[in-house]
């Protein structure tokens, strides 16, 4: 068929190149031969006689006709000549994009590229940041914000100011306590986990072999510039808190074969008398975590309120860090090498569980029988179970067991466990309470009466309503 099409094309053409031209006569012979002016006239085709050859000058002598305008295809012809390209169209097999690794990878640079530089402004587009919402539309928010709790003050600090919180907060404990303020600076204020590991196992190494040769002067200093102290201790901020918090004093000794002395650690002789101590600091310093600020339920019950299942949320919920943001390249730079090979429904299931994890913190709702509401801030990666108990807690008869339900009915079991992101419940949900159906009778048969309001009274005293 598209041989067919391209014969139709080559004879309209011949056709409208005008009359032909022989080789032999002067005005042919200054036509290019690659010109569409240029052709054999009609009458070559056939076998050359005397009839022919005696006929063509005075065809030529005639001046030439005026050639009449070809009629274009009707209607139907187009109609069938449409359908005929598209049969063909379908059986060419189409343009497929890029599928080498090295072309994937270079889109993925460019567009990786293209977000770095659009997150260095607020209001490019393609930026991972989700506009604050208007000021007029403030009081209306479902939550002000994501708020979080110093665990040393109890100070209540916004999402941006929980860093400096937290260290402000162990640089004023070292007043009343210096030994645990420089363990927790050594855990926080560094932020490379495996440095301070490294860095907390030298540090125990020392005290060790103070502890078990408490008679031998050589494990009672450290030297400062020795090559070890510097690598692993020395790069750690609170660790010359620490020293000096135990018990060793900063001395400048005699080095042997060196003119100039050298600065060392020295463990104070009050020390030396009570190496228990030393044993209690060492366990201290290897038991510690860095201390993170708590992220704040804001716990408020709701009345029954047909906009339950509405959910204005603030740029807090998400808006993402830098560090998020990098994470957030990162997984998508690891999807290079997943867009050249072939993928299975599970390996689908869990690339679409991790689109979920760019969400940070979740807003849940759960609606009790009698239409009220509690409401609650979780990370997204929590579990289920820490559900259950938020729920649990704002309970009179905390002992019932109970179930949660998701959209449509879905039951949330606590028993799976599941993380809110991998359970869809991002960035926010409205769950539905219900009592355990195999339980409910014989809780009425107790005299307990669940279909009333459950809430804890304090919590009904604070109630408010939704807007």
């Amino acid at each position: 068929m598209k041989k067919f099409f391209q014969e139709i094309k080559a004879d309209i053409k011949f056709k409208s190149a005008g009359p032909g031209q022989k080789l032999t006569d002067p005005a042919g012979q200054n036509v290019p031969k690659g010109s569409l002016a240029w052709r054999p006239a009609r009458m070559e085709r056939s076998a050359p006689g005397k009839e022919a050859r005696e006929k063509a000058p005075k065809e030529k002598a005639n001046p030439p006709a005026l050639k009449q305008p070809r009629q274009g295809p009707t209607d139907e012809a187009q109609m069938a000549a449409a359908a005929a390209l598209a049969r063909l169209e379908q059986k060419q097999p189409r343009a497929r994009g890029p599928t080498s690794q090295e072309s994937i990878r270079n889109q993925v640079r460019k567009e990786l590229r293209a977000e770095a530089a659009a997150s260095g402004n607020p209001e490019s587009p393609g930026t991972n940041a989700v506009p604050e919402p208007k000021e007029e539309g403030a009081a209306h928010l479902a939550v002000p914000g994501v708020y979080f709790t110093c665990p040393l003050t109890g100070a209540t600090l916004r999402k941006e100011q929980r860093d400096v919180g937290i260290k402000e907060a162990i640089l004023s404990h070292f007043s009343t306590d210096p030994v645990a303020a420089s363990i927790m600076k050594i855990h926080t204020f560094n932020k490379d986990r495996e440095r301070v590991r490294l860095g907390v196992d030298t540090i125990a190494k020392y005290l060790d072999n103070i502890h078990l040769h408490p008679e031998e002067e050589k494990y009672q200093k450290i030297k400062l510039q020795n090559k070890v102290f510097q690598e692993r201790i020395n790069c750690l901020e609170g660790t010359h808190e620490f020293f000096e918090a135990i018990g060793f004093q900063r001395t400048m000794l005699p080095v042997p074969g060196q003119d100039d002395p050298e600065e060392f650690y020295v463990l104070s002789e009050a020390v030396r008398g009570q190496p228990q101590s030393l044993d209690r600091h060492k366990e201290q310093l290897l038991r510690a975590e860095p201390v993170r600020a708590l992220l704040d339920r804001q716990r408020r019950v709701f009345r029954p309120s047909a906009l339950a299942a509405q959910f204005d949320l603030p740029g807090d919920f998400f808006s993402l860090t830098a560090e998020e943001l990098r994470r957030e390249q990162r997984l998508r730079a690891d999807a290079v090498e997943r867009l050249s090979v072939l993928r299975t429904k599970a390996m689908r299931e869990k690339e679409e569980q991790r689109e979920l994890r760019k969400y940070t913190y979740t807003l849940l709702r759960v609606r009790f029988p009698d239409g009220c509401l509690l409401q609650g801030t979780f990370y997204a990666r929590e579990r289920l179970s820490v559900l259950y108990s938020f729920v649990r807690e704002a309970l009179q008869s905390d002992w019932l067991p109970f179930e949660l339900l998701a959209s449509g009915g879905q039951k949330l079991s606590e028993e799976e466990n599941l993380a809110f992101n991998e359970c869809g419940l991002v960035p926010s949900a409205l769950l539905t309470f219900s009592w355990d159906v195999a339980v409910l009778e014989d809780v009425r048969a107790a005299g307990a009466e669940p279909d009333g309001s459950i809430l804890k009274p304090e919590l009904l005293a604070a109630i408010e309503q939704l807007s």
